[in-house]
């Protein structure tokens, strides 16, 4: 059975994370595949396995089937890094899928196992058989990780994706748009493992982007209550024209588009929605008549839950609200 580690202890480090940024232009780099899961840190001790939440949280009784990491590692004592994902029927991470399994710490039940089976994703070793990886450098960590993947029977519960060096970071993140993946992380081949956000790790996410129709705003905080937005409801038409919400943004304004756009919005004010499919949070919302069309960049869309990660890139005054889509 999975062990349950004493809370006042943690048997790994805090993970390393990395920052954002553009794909690095220098060499010296190896470049991971971005996954669109869950971080954890999974302590193998011979036929005992803990998973670890980012935040230190024992997750164990979450993704019980993690257990099979310790058959898949030959029941050696290990600290994996890594993160878990929920494949699809396509075989990419769903994020939307793996949130069927939360809250954490609540254990699933059999049929939503057999629903949303999870794998983990292995991207660092930092602890095998006692000794301590975490000072060794990227390559020699990556060379012993990747004496640890599993043969193809145990390759559902614990993969070990491959790193590329020798190709620029730009060039695989656009490989990585090009198969729908979340983006990459590029790694610098002589860094240690350091708890904590460094500069020596860079994440690059893909990014898509799409027109809306902005059908709602909610006023900035005060003192700006009065002359600057704080955040829109944006929607798209489905295939048979009607609007449906597809989000809020909140991010990505200057000050002085927050102030444009409340001086082009204010006036277009209406007591009744315009649209009524779609999530949204009604307290504080002025709904609009739809007349301008912007571009938002976000991460992924599901019907279900909207934009996640949604940012303003700006008004496109060419385009007519009739006209806006649901996001892909």
């Amino acid at each position: 059975m999975p062990r349950t580690a004493n809370p006042s202890q943690r048997p790994a480090p805090a993970p390393m994370l990395a920052v954002l940024g553009s794909p690095p232009r220098d060499t010296g780099w190896a470049v991971e595949w971005k996954f669109d899961g869950q971080r954890a840190t999974v302590v193998i001790d011979g036929s005992e396995v803990t998973v670890y939440s980012r935040s230190g949280a024992d997750v164990t009784r979450t993704f019980p089937e993690l257990s099979g990491v310790a058959t898949a590692l030959g029941h050696r004592r290990a600290v994996l890094d890594g993160e878990i994902i929920a494949p699809a029927r396509d075989g990419l991470p769903s994020f939307s899928r793996l949130q069927q399994r939360w809250p954490q710490n609540r254990r699933p039940t059999p049929e939503l196992l057999r629903q949303v089976p999870v794998q983990l994703v292995a991207f660092d070793v930092l602890d095998l058989d006692g000794h301590d990886m975490t000072t060794a450098c990227y390559v020699e960590r990556r060379a012993t990780l990747d004496t640890l993947a599993p043969a193809d029977g145990h390759r559902t519960v614990l993969a070990v994706p491959k790193a590329w060096t020798g190709i620029s970071p730009a060039d695989m993140l656009s490989i990585a748009a090009s198969h729908r993946m979340e983006g990459i992380v590029a790694k610098r081949l002589d860094s240690p493992y350091r708890s904590g956000r460094s500069s020596l790790w860079v994440k690059c996410p893909v990014r898509s982007t799409a027109e809306v129709a902005i059908v709602g705003y909610w006023p900035a905080s005060a003192p700006m209550a009065s002359t600057s937005i704080g955040a829109l409801l944006v929607a798209g038409r489905d295939e048979a024209g009607e609007l449906v919400v597809v989000g809020k943004v909140s991010t990505g304004f200057s000050s002085n588009s927050r102030r444009h756009l409340y001086e082009l919005l204010q006036p277009l004010e209406r007591p009744d929605p315009v649209v009524d499919r779609g999530f949204y949070e009604a307290s504080g919302l002025r709904w609009v008549t739809p007349m301008y069309v912007g571009e938002v960049a976000y991460r992924e869309f599901t019907p279900g839950g909207g934009l996640r990660h949604a940012s303003w890139k700006g008004l496109r005054g060419a385009a007519s609200p009739d006209d806006v889509r649901l996001p892909a």
